[in-house]
């Protein structure tokens, strides 16, 4: 198990390196949004199932929404 945990923290922070690094703007958003997904799993592997619904549905589904109609609405690629 602990394995498991620490290859998914691994992962979220190659994720929040990717969303940093990326020039376009949906790519870091999408990245930003598997770091959150990452986050609610890592919640409910520490036996906090109520927390992981919580960022699974605000972190990744609300947040990545909202972010996603303003990259949509402003210019996609940083200059």
């Amino acid at each position: 198990m602990e394995i498991v945990i620490l290859i998914l923290v691994f992962l979220m922070i190659v994720s929040a390196i990717a969303a940093l690094i990326f020039k376009d703007l949906m790519n870091a958003v999408i990245a930003s949004c598997v770091v959150s997904l990452i986050a609610a799993v890592l919640f409910y592997f520490l036996q906090a199932p109520d927390v992981a619904m919580a960022e699974a549905a605000i972190g990744a589904a609300l947040v990545t929404g909202i972010f996603v109609i303003a990259v949509k609405r402003t210019k996609r690629f940083e200059e």
